[in-house]
């Protein structure tokens, strides 16, 4: 029996070196498959942004463009309220692994930027919102200086804030969730929104209305940012939006999204007077960008 026992692990012995020289031979890896990418994000359930839903659905199309070359993933929200610094706090810190927010100098060197604009700059064509008794006082409005002199609303921790503050506008900064509210009790007289914004955002607001004569535009990139020494995952989401922008993907999410779907229609640009501002917050990485018209809304 013994004789019999030794014969039998000899044979197993010899067939799993004819196995392994067999893989070697024809190129077949016997290491368990890798597993998924677990990408957390953070998903607003109480002060809800339905906007949130794009940045969502572009991310999970870059992962799938890239699903090829990178593997298999998933998409984790992490459910907690809270302003942009402290979201930006934890990818930092490793808690969180992905944000979307518009760019600047300094959260470049906090975070490690993915440089593609999701909005195709956007963010950067800003209307008002205005109190609806305003409305010819805004139409009678014809240069910059104007709108400079007039107090305007943002975010207290948006880029956007800096960027009219140092373009000389008089800026009332607040929570988001308090400026609509900020607006109509006359904190300040006007609220800026990217063209994709304002409608949704008053719409069981009777007492305001979306300004229909001028637009700011100004460059103002958003894009995903991990944190600093993830640059695997920069790569990855990269690599997944350039696929997406090549095949058609990208531009059929963006002007066909729900958050986007008729927003040129509404908007009117054509019949608005442009006021063009520079953006001295953009990295020269980020202004490198600016010599891809694909990548920008024209």
């Amino acid at each position: 029996m013994r004789r019999f026992s030794m014969m039998m692990w000899g044979t197993s012995l010899l067939c799993q070196r004819i196995t392994l020289c067999l893989c070697i031979t024809l190129g077949i890896s016997m290491t368990a498959p890798a597993e998924a990418a677990d990408i957390r994000y953070n998903l607003s359930t109480h002060f809800v942004d339905p906007k949130q839903s794009y940045y969502i659905d572009l991310l999970r199309l870059a992962m799938e463009k890239s699903r090829d070359q990178y593997g298999d993933y998933r998409l984790l929200p992490v459910e907690m309220d809270m302003p942009q610094g402290r979201t930006i706090k934890l990818v930092e810190q490793g808690k969180l692994d992905v944000v979307w927010t518009m760019t600047s100098i300094s959260r470049e060197q906090q975070l490690r930027a993915v440089y593609f604009p999701l909005l195709k700059g956007l963010m950067g064509h800003r209307i008002a919102i205005i109190r609806k008794e305003d409305e010819l006082r805004f139409a009678n409005i014809t240069t910059i200086e104007q709108l400079q002199a007039i107090p305007v609303g943002q975010g207290s921790d948006w880029p956007d804030s800096d960027i009219l503050q140092r373009q000389g506008f008089t800026l009332v900064r607040g929570a988001a969730r308090n400026l609509l509210n900020m607006l109509e009790k006359r904190r300040f007289d006007y609220f800026l929104r990217a063209l994709h914004e304002p409608w949704d955002e008053i719409a069981d607001k009777a007492s305001l209305v979306v300004d229909n004569h001028f637009v700011i535009v100004y460059p103002a990139p958003l894009y995903f940012f991990v944190a600093p020494d993830n640059l695997a995952l920069a790569q990855r989401i990269e690599y997944g939006l350039r696929a997406a922008l090549n095949d058609g993907s990208f531009d059929e999410l963006f002007y066909h999204h729900a958050i986007t779907e008729g927003m040129l229609g509404r908007a009117k640009l054509t019949d608005r007077r442009v006021f063009h501002l520079d953006n001295p917050f953009m990295s020269k990485t980020s202004k490198n960008l600016l010599s891809e018209p694909e990548l920008w809304f024209d």
